[in-house]
């Protein structure tokens, strides 16, 4: 069943992007560190953007329900969540066979530069594949998209998706991986009303590709 949310306020919009910000400047204005210990600063920061965004939430919108994060609402969420994410996983893999057979080399579209160490490895798949997606899920639908659904589902779409590709803009490459990503986490948002089942889908999207970029 599909759980109602109210539109995210002017205001909740406003201090979530500044602590956003602010974090993501701390983290960009750090001096040179290992890539380890760089990788675990970010780990650190998205960490703090995601506690910083639900203590926003929680005192503006008088509890988390404004972005479909009941406690009652979170294990239903995690198994629709498992369900979408099997299914696009599904079409993905028909869409690289498609592609596959029309002669398209399909590695771009799956590698992601990996840690070489062990132990780098393991941290960058803890950050990069559940601390990032969590807080880019609470930002960019749960907030960004919140706030757009007031002038309806294209618009949020459009505008939430829009930012989520500029976020994560790749030089001399389209984002095709975070242009599919992003629709698909605002349609399962729209849809389900759980900001737990983007939040698993993108997960478990994230730990995919990275594993994918182990093999090939």
């Amino acid at each position: 069943m599909r759980v109602a949310r109210s539109a995210i306020t002017g205001k909740t919009l406003v201090l979530s992007v500044v602590a956003v910000l602010v974090l993501e400047a701390v983290f960009r204005n750090m001096p040179a560190m290992a890539p380890g210990n760089r990788l675990l600063l970010l780990g650190l920061i998205r960490l703090l953007q995601a506690g910083a965004l639900i203590g926003v939430v929680a005192m503006r919108e008088g509890g988390l329900a404004a972005i479909g994060l009941q406690q009652q609402g979170l294990y239903p969420g995690v198994q629709r969540g498992l369900l979408w994410a099997a299914g696009f996983g599904i079409a993905a893999l028909a869409a690289l066979g498609v592609l596959m057979l029309a002669g398209i080399e399909v590695r771009p579209f799956l590698q992601t530069r990996l840690p070489a160490g062990l132990k780098d490895l393991m941290l960058f798949f803890m950050v990069g594949g559940i601390a990032a997606p969590v807080a880019e899920e609470l930002f960019f639908r749960g907030i960004l998209y919140g706030y757009f659904r007031r002038w309806g589902f294209t618009p949020a779409l459009v505008l939430s998706t829009g930012l989520f590709l500029m976020a994560h803009a790749l030089r001399g490459a389209f984002p095709v991986t975070q242009l599919a990503g992003g629709i698909l986490f605002a349609v399962a948002y729209e849809v389900e009303g759980r900001l737990v089942v983007p939040i698993v889908i993108h997960i478990i999207g994230n730990i995919g590709i990275f594993s994918v970029s182990l093999v090939i």
